[in-house]
């Protein structure tokens, strides 16, 4: 089995962009990827692409050259695009390829993923009514957490006034604007206790990276970041499921317990060597029950934890450094995408601003993609 190295990381701004499509948001991302490793798309041998509202993304190949490459089309929901990284390390990992290129892509409309329900086989009333609004398992989950671990609003407004704040420090974030914690705990309640400061909002983007085969990487890069993991996990009981009215909330049956344990298996490492992490914020509620899933603390530590500002760019633990989901928005197909380039800028000591000081050597990835399908990457100099 060979080892896979990243060598090029190309992201597209987060945020609305008029009539530009998904394909040539992702294409140029594509584009900055390549020009980052220094090869051409003509040097890449196989590509993995994924989106929501795009059914296939392999089209892009006719604005980026007809090669001929395999190319897989892949959805997840929000583990999407670590689902691509999965795919095309995999490929070099089994001798498939040399050179390949993962690929996320989205443009959703406003709103909270309502427009077309039957993109999941469901007719238009039962979104008409309410009923496919995902922040309300959103809201559910967190109050429960919230009521069995002793943790606070205040907590959750630390959390989005934290993304906030990196956001800004973000050139290609959606959202570059402060907002302190009392007005995030003022603002309209929509889910309780989530008010709407502590959700992300759907928007559009496109992020790729370019992988090699690990023992050639030297060739393309003076600074290769080498995958260690790339792994997924599903639930093993329940319906863990955002678009239905009935949803576990036992802690023990989320993927992202499973997903987590078996990446750092494989990487050969525990979450005391972490230095910079990236969980999936789709609202304040999930980056805290994420840092508990993910190993980084106990269940009811995450209240000591924002308070003492472990999380934060310059705390012990940096957790969502380019501003998360909540700073970002979530086209869904590039999600995982954008939190491998921010580590890789990180790793790199390219990140500007929002640099974590130290050198820090290992970057953590984590993704939840509703109905129950759970990511991490794990990745080192």
């Amino acid at each position: 089995m060979n080892d896979v190295a990243i060598i090029g990381a190309g992201l597209h701004p987060f945020g609305r962009f008029g009539a530009k499509s998904a394909f040539a948001m992702g294409a140029e991302a594509i584009d900055l990827a390549l020009a980052d490793a220094g090869v051409g798309w003509q040097d890449v041998q196989f590509a993995c692409g994924g989106s929501w509202e795009v059914a296939q993304t392999d089209p892009l190949t006719g604005l980026l050259g007809l090669t001929g490459i395999p190319f897989i089309n892949v959805f997840n929901a929000c583990a999407t695009a670590a689902s691509a990284i999965q795919q095309a390390a995999s490929a070099i990992r089994t001798g498939q390829c040399e050179i390949a290129v993962a690929v996320g892509l989205d443009k959703h409309p406003r709103g909270a993923f309502v427009e077309d329900p039957m993109l999941v086989n469901m007719p238009s009333w039962y979104a008409e009514n309410g009923q496919y609004v995902t922040t309300k398992f959103f809201g559910m989950k967190i109050n429960r957490y919230m009521h069995d671990h002793g943790i606070t609003s205040r907590t959750l407004a630390r959390v989005a006034a934290k993304n906030f704040r990196n956001g800004v420090l973000n050139p290609n974030a959606f959202r570059r604007k402060p907002i302190s914690e009392d007005e995030i705990l003022a603002s309209p309640v929509l889910n309780y206790p989530l008010t709407q400061f502590m959700f992300c909002a759907p928007d559009e983007g496109a992020a790729a990276v370019v992988l090699c085969r690990a023992d050639i990487a030297h060739r393309y890069t003076d600074a290769p970041v080498f995958v260690r993991a790339s792994v997924i996990r599903t639930r093993r009981y329940g319906a863990y499921e955002v678009n239905t009215t009935w949803a576990a909330v036992e802690e023990d049956a989320a993927p992202t317990v499973y997903a987590s344990r078996a990446a750092y298996e494989a990487a050969g490492i525990g979450p005391e060597d972490v230095d910079v992490v990236q969980l999936q914020d789709t609202d304040a509620g999930a980056e805290v029950i994420h840092l508990a899933e993910n190993g980084f603390c106990a269940d009811g530590e995450q209240e000591k934890l924002l308070a003492e500002g472990a999380t934060e760019i310059g705390g012990r633990l940096p957790v969502n450094t380019d501003g998360g989901l909540i700073a970002n928005g979530e086209p869904i197909g590039a999600s995982g995408l954008r939190q491998v380039h921010e580590l890789v800028r990180q790793l790199r000591g390219q990140a500007g601003e929002r640099q974590v000081p130290g050198s820090p050597r290992v970057g953590y990835a984590q993704v939840y993609g509703a109905p129950g399908t759970a990511a991490v990457t794990i990745l080192s100099l």
